[in-house]
C-alpha cells in the first residue's frame, strides 16, 4: 500500500530537533489535567465507604449463588480493623451521591463543545478544572454542615466544571499535534484517565484511613490543592494554539502550522450540522463511543459483583488487583499509540485503516475477554487474568475511534466528541441497569453469562459498523477551499484581533487537503 501524498509531504518538512518542544509540554499538561479529572471523579467511591457508618444502616440482604465454593480471599482479615463513619445515608442516597457528579459532568458537554469553537478551549478547561478542584475543598464542609442535599449539590457543581475536560482537550490537540503524531500523543493524553484512577483508588483509601481532619475529608483536600496547582499553572503557562504562544521556537511553529492539515488558528466558519448529520464516518464514530461506554461499564463494574456474588471473591477489597486493570490499559494504550503512528509514517498504512485496525483491537479484544469470562467457571485467579488482559486491549481506542475525530475535522474535533462523549457516557448507564434486571434474584452463571454476552455482542457490532463506514480522511464539509477569502498572513507575522490570531486560509491550507484526499481515494 502506498503513502498518503499527506504524509509525503510531511516528511518533507523541517522537524524541529527530538529536544522537548512546546508542543510536549502542551501534552505533558493535557495528560495531568485528565489525570485530575479522573482523581475527582473516582476519589468520592473510595471516600463514602469511610464516611458512611456500615453497622449502623440497615443492609438489604445480598443475593449469593452456590454453585461456587466460598472464600475469605480477598477480603480484610480482621473486621476490627473497620473503622465506622459519622454519617447514617442509605444505599439509595449513597447511589444519588455518587451520581450527582455524572449529571453535572455530562449536561457540559456539548454546551463547552459549542463555546469553545467560538472562544478558544484552553480558557474553559483551565477554569473548569478549577472550579471542579476548588469546590473539593467544599466537600467535607458541605457534608458535615448541610448533610447529603449540600454534598449532592457540591458534587454537582464539580461535574459541571469538569464538562470541558475531554471535548477542550480534543479542539487543543486538533490545534497543537501535526497528523503523524496524533495516535501516541492522543494515546498518552487520554491515558491519563487510567493513570488517574491508578493513582486514585489506593491513594484515596490510604488517606481515608490514616489522613487527617478524620481521615476521608483529606482525599478531597489533598487531591483539591494537586487539582489547583495543575488548574492555575495551565491557565500560566498553555496558549491556545501555536500562533498565539509567545515564545514557542519558531521552527515549531512552522512546523505545527505547516503539517496540520488546516490552521489552528484561522477564523472557523459556521458549523455544518446538515453535512455533519449525514457524515456516515461521523456515525461510525458514535456507534463505537457508544459500544466502548456499554462494554467498559460491564467490564469495569458488572465484572467485580460477578466475583462476589458468584465466585465469593471480593476483587474490590484487594487494592492491588482493583487496580491491574487500569494499569493494564495505561501501558497498552500507550503502546498501541506509538505503533499506530509508526505505521502512517512508514508509509505503509493510511490513516483509515491505521484507525480501524487499533480500534479492532480495542474493541474485539474486550468482547472476546468477555465471552471467554462468561465461561470460566468458578476459577477466580482466571477470571482476574481475563479482566485486566480484556480491559488491557481496551486501550487500542485511543488510536482508534477516540483520535478520529481529529482526521474527520481538526477545526471541529471538539464539537464532535462534545455530542459522541455526551450520548456514550449516557449509553453507559445501560449496562448496570440491563445487568440489574437480568440477574435481579437470581445471580447464577448462565444468568450473569447473558450480561456478558449481551456486552460482548454491542461490542463487536459497534466495531464492525466503525468498520465498515469509518474513514481517516478529511471530510468535504471541513474543506478550507469552502471558507470565505480572507486577507492572506505569513505564518512567521502571525496578526492578533480582539486577543486571538486570525491566521488566512491559504493555498497551503487547500493543496495539503486536495493532495491528502486524492491519494486517500486512490487506495
Amino acid at each position: 500500500m502506498t503513502a498518503t501524498k499527506e504524509y509525503l509531504a510531511e516528511s518533507e518538512l523541517q522537524k524541529p530537533n527530538g529536544r522537548f518542544g512546546t508542543r510536549h509540554y502542551v501534552v505533558f499538561m493535557l495528560f495531568l489535567g485528565m489525570a485530575n479529572a479522573y482523581v475527582m471523579r473516582t476519589n468520592m467511591s473510595v471516600a463514602i465507604v469511610a464516611m458512611v457508618n456500615q453497622t449502623a444502616i440497615e443492609h438489604e440482604a445480598e443475593v449469593f449463588d452456590d454453585e461456587c465454593p466460598d472464600t475469605d480471599y480477598g477480603e480484610p482479615a480482621d473486621p476490627a480493623d473497620h473503622k465506622d463513619g459519622e454519617f447514617l445515608w442509605s444505599t439509595s442516597l449513597q447511589g444519588y451521591i455518587l451520581s450527582s457528579f455524572f449529571y453535572g459532568y455530562v449536561i457540559t458537554q456539548i454546551p463547552f463543545g459549542l463555546l469553545a469553537k467560538k472562544y478558544g478551549a484552553m480558557k474553559f478547561l483551565g477554569w473548569g478544572m478549577l472550579i471542579n478542584s476548588v469546590f473539593a475543598f467544599l466537600v467535607p464542609i458541605a457534608a458535615r454542615q448541610g448533610g447529603a442535599p449540600w454534598l449532592i449539590v457540591v458534587r454537582f457543581i464539580q461535574g459541571l466544571g469538569e464538562g470541558p475536560i475531554v471535548p477542550c482537550t480534543h479542539a487543543m490537540l486538533a490545534k497543537w499535534i501535526p497528523p503523524n503524531e496524533r495516535s501516541r500523543v492522543g494515546s498518552i493524553v487520554y491515558s491519563g484517565a487510567q493513570f488517574g484512577t491508578v493513582i486514585s483508588m489506593p491513594l484515596s483509601g490510604l488517606l481515608a484511613d490514616h489522613g487527617f481532619d478524620g481521615g476521608w475529608p483529606s482525599i478531597f483536600y489533598v487531591f483539591g490543592i494537586i487539582g489547583t496547582v495543575w488548574s492555575v499553572a495551565f491557565l500560566w503557562t498553555c496558549h491556545e494554539d501555536p500562533i498565539t504562544h509567545p515564545s514557542i521556537a519558531e521552527d515549531e511553529r512552522k512546523y505545527i502550522q505547516q503539517s496540520l492539515w488546516g490552521k489552528a488558528g484561522v477564523n472557523i466558519p459556521p458549523i455544518p450540522w446538515k453535512s455533519i448529520s449525514r457524515s456516515l464516518p461521523f456515525y461510525a464514530i458514535l456507534l463505537a463511543h457508544l459500544g466502548q461506554n456499554y462494554g467498559y461499564e460491564t467490564l469495569m463494574t458488572e465484572l467485580p459483583t460477578y466475583m462476589k456474588q458468584v465466585l465469593r471473591f471480593s476483587i474490590k477489597a484487594n487494592g492491588t488487583l482493583s487496580a491491574l486493570p487500569y494499569l493494564a490499559m495505561w501501558i497498552f494504550s500507550i503502546g498501541v499509540g506509538w505503533v499506530a503512528d509508526w505505521m502512517l509514517t512508514s508509509g505503509r498504512f493510511t490513516h483509515t485503516l491505521t484507525r480501524k485496525l487499533s480500534n479492532s483491537i480495542g474493541q474485539y479484544g474486550p468482547a472476546i475477554a468477555l465471552i471467554i469470562a462468561s465461561y470460566t467457571g468458578c476459577n477466580r485467579a482466571l477470571t482476574v487474568a481475563i479482566l485486566t488482559i480484556g480491559v488491557g486491549f481496551n486501550g487500542g481506542i485511543y488510536a482508534g475511534f477516540k483520535i478520529n475525530h481529529l482526521d474527520l475535522t481538526p477545526r471541529y474535533a471538539g464539537i464532535l466528541m462534545a455530542f459522541t462523549n455526551c450520548s456514550a457516557n449516557l449509553a453507559g448507564l445501560l449496562a448496570p441497569i440491563a445487568a440489574g434486571n437480568i440477574i435481579e434474584g437470581k445471580p447464577t452463571i448462565a444468568q450473569w453469562r447473558i450480561v456478558f454476552v449481551i456486552a460482548a455482542c454491542v461490542y463487536i457490532f459497534t466495531a464492525t459498523f466503525y468498520n465498515i463506514f469509518a474513514s481517516g480522511t478529511r471530510q468535504p464539509w471541513d474543506n478550507p477551499d469552502n471558507d470565505e477569502p480572507q486577507k492572506p498572513v505569513s505564518i512567521e507575522a502571525p496578526a492578533y484581533e480582539n486577543g486571538h490570531s486570525n491566521l488566512a486560509n491559504g493555498g497551503t491550507t487547500a493543496t495539503m487537503y486536495r493532495a491528502n484526499n486524492a491519494a486517500e481515494q486512490r487506495q
